[in-house]
């Protein structure tokens, strides 16, 4: 531990451009990417990520490029970054820590209104002018000027190429995802490329102290809006006033719900790819109707 308590010392010292003193570091949920801490200093309090360089180049970096580019959306409230960098083989990611809350009485409502709202700022074309991360996979974001180009090809072939040269996927599954492919355009309706979260599940929002939700650990691009909502829906825990509010807001096209498995094939090829299991078994329940 204290070979990154310096780094990160020296690393706010040099920010405020004074000594800053680290009162207190207490561990906090870092997942399986990264280790959490925070830290207690004179200068205030600092959520700070700890992870390899060398596993994850640019991640962390990748990651405060996405939440600065949310923040400035100024819709949907997000961490501050503070500074991001590296030593040696220790990369850092420091941000103004968020004071939990309990949860307001339009909580769910407000939520849902604020996504509306940042799906509301567009962009020319699919993708984004860097590739990210999403978990601990790298996230291609090269541009496409459709929906079913972008989805095919930066989402789903990447996918399957990874699942494929693991052995995590087999000859049927991939016929059924090129019959698929065939559909995409009809499937989707038209819409414009618009900024999503693009990891929206429940352990990727917070309450902050005010009792509005804080979103939290990105992967943004200018994509389908319906992504953020499949993937609200692939693990649970949003409540019905969150969509029914969305929808109030900025009103999805008709049939959505029956859109958000297909959505669900890029996360859930995710994590095939992350943790095999079960995972391809939810992709092939989805790919049946193209068998």
């Amino acid at each position: 531990m204290q070979h990154w308590k310096t780094i990160v010392e020296k690393a706010l010292s040099g920010y405020y451009k004074k000594t800053v003193n680290i009162d207190n570091i207490r561990i906090a949920g870092g997942g399986s990417i990264n280790d959490a801490y925070t830290f207690h200093t004179d200068e205030g309090n600092f959520f700070v990520k700890i992870n390899s360089a060398s596993r994850y180049p640019q991640m962390f970096e990748k990651e405060a490029k996405g939440l600065n580019l949310l923040r400035s959306a100024g819709e949907i409230p997000v961490p501050e970054t503070v500074l991001y960098g590296e030593e040696e083989d220790t990369a850092f990611l420091i941000l103004k820590e968020i004071k939990s809350g309990a949860r307001s009485s339009r909580f769910w409502e407000n939520f849902g209104k604020n996504l509306a709202r940042l799906h509301r700022h567009g962009n020319d074309r699919f993708g984004l002018d860097h590739d990210n991360y999403i978990g601990s996979l790298v996230q291609i974001n090269d541009y496409c000027d459709s929906w079913s180009e972008f989805f095919i090809t930066r989402r789903l072939e990447f996918q399957i190429k990874m699942a494929r040269n693991s052995g995590r996927i087999g000859s049927s599954a991939i016929r059924s995802f090129e019959r698929f492919f065939s559909k995409v355009e009809e499937i989707f309706p038209e819409e414009k490329p618009v900024l999503i979260h693009g990891d929206l599940w429940s352990g990727n929002f917070m309450t902050g102290s005010n009792g509005e939700a804080v979103i939290i650990d990105p992967a943004v691009y200018y994509g389908h809006r319906e992504m953020d909502l499949g993937m609200s829906l692939l693990f649970g825990g949003f409540d019905s006033r969150f969509y029914s509010a969305y929808n109030e807001e900025f009103p999805l096209e008709p049939e959505w719900q029956e859109r958000m498995d297909y959505c669900n094939l890029y996360p859930l090829m995710v994590h095939v790819n992350l943790f095999g299991g079960g995972y391809l078994s939810s992709v092939e329940r989805i790919l049946n109707k193209f068998r």
